[in-house]
């Protein structure tokens, strides 16, 4: 039994519309003893996304950015966000558009990149799918300045840290992104090693 066989929908409400699309779904769901339960969930989707570490293993660095993001500010983080260069995929494939999101937000121009992994973000309540890659850079590939587009909203700092400072960072609270943190633990298991 597949969970297709599980569920059955009954009804959805397109709650908003805007940046995102945040839905109400009244479903049917079939329990692990067989007993049907119906269930309201909402759902936010604004589309899946792509990011990205950069990192040169003999510098022993990465390229991280530092933004303002609302959502942490009215959750009480009261500071701008450090985190890896990331972007929604808007139709393209996640390689597509993170090359242009590390371009346009720290400025590097990457040669080869190498996708980890995918992960959910948080599926209890939003869809986006994350595509996770690693990339070596230099001084060479930089190209621009980076600092994101203006007419998104976009504020960024680049920032170039040593892969020990960043890690630190995650224990001592001054980076809680979490898929920068994923990223950042993926080079210290499997890149410096």
């Amino acid at each position: 039994m597949t969970i297709a066989d599980r569920i059955r929908v009954k009804n959805v409400r397109v709650l908003s519309d805007n940046y995102a699309t945040v839905t109400e779904t009244t479903f049917d769901y079939r329990r692990a003893d067989g007993e049907w339960q119906t269930q309201t969930r909402e759902t936010y989707d604004r589309g899946n996304c792509a990011t990205v570490l950069p990192y040169n293993l003999k510098q022993r660095s990465v390229i991280l950015v530092r933004q303002f993001r609302y959502p942490a500010y009215v959750n009480g983080y009261d500071d701008l966000l450090i985190e890896a260069a990331a972007g929604v995929l808007d139709g393209e494939t996640p390689e597509v558009r993170i090359r242009a999101e590390a371009e346009e937000e720290t400025g590097y121009r990457l040669g080869e990149i190498r996708k980890i992994f995918e992960a959910f973000s948080s599926p209890g309540s939003i869809t986006e799918k994350l595509h996770f890659f690693v990339a070596e850079y230099d001084p060479s590939m930089r190209i621009g300045g980076g600092g994101g587009l203006a007419e998104e909203g976009e504020d960024i700092e680049v920032l170039e840290l040593p892969i020990d400072q960043a890690l630190a960072m995650i224990a001592d609270g001054r980076i809680v992104d979490a898929k920068t943190i994923m990223l950042l633990q993926y080079a210290a298991l499997h890149i410096f090693r």
